[in-house]
């Protein structure tokens, strides 16, 4: 004797439940990617008509009250002297050679500043960009 099932087995897959998980995922990595690396020390930067396309993977900064600080990729800045600055540069060289050091400074921050450390950098042959805000 032979059982016939009365409903059918529905073998269509539904996809909108998972539309809606990609795209809360989407949102979830939009949001939290503009806070990998926060610049949590106050530096107003000159504006500038062109922006470099390098991504700088060391960065010294200099804020207003003319401390300077430094990064390695994704790490925060700390606060060094500034004769603590070559060793620092020099030990990131030997991690990446094809560095660019990125050169934070404020806008308050007289030119002799920036001059030693652009001098450090062109004395161990790094390559140097200056960070600038884009023009409105």
């Amino acid at each position: 004797m032979a059982l016939k099932r009365r409903t059918k087995v529905n073998e269509s897959f539904s996809m909108a439940s998972m539309t809606d998980i990609i795209f809360l995922l989407l949102i979830f990595f939009m949001v939290t990617s503009t806070v990998v690396i926060p610049n949590a020390i106050k530096v107003t930067l000159p504006q500038s008509k062109k922006q470099t396309a390098a991504k700088p993977l060391t960065r010294v900064t200099i804020d207003a009250n003319l401390d300077y600080y430094v990064a390695f990729g994704r790490q925060r800045e700390k606060k060094i002297s500034f004769d603590e600055i070559t060793p620092f540069l020099q030990e990131s060289y030997e991690k990446e050679p094809e560095m660019f050091v990125a050169l934070y400074a404020d806008e308050t921050v007289p030119y002799k500043e920036i001059i030693k450390i652009l001098n450090i950098a062109h004395g161990n042959k790094f390559k140097m960009v200056l960070a600038t805000r884009p023009q409105k």
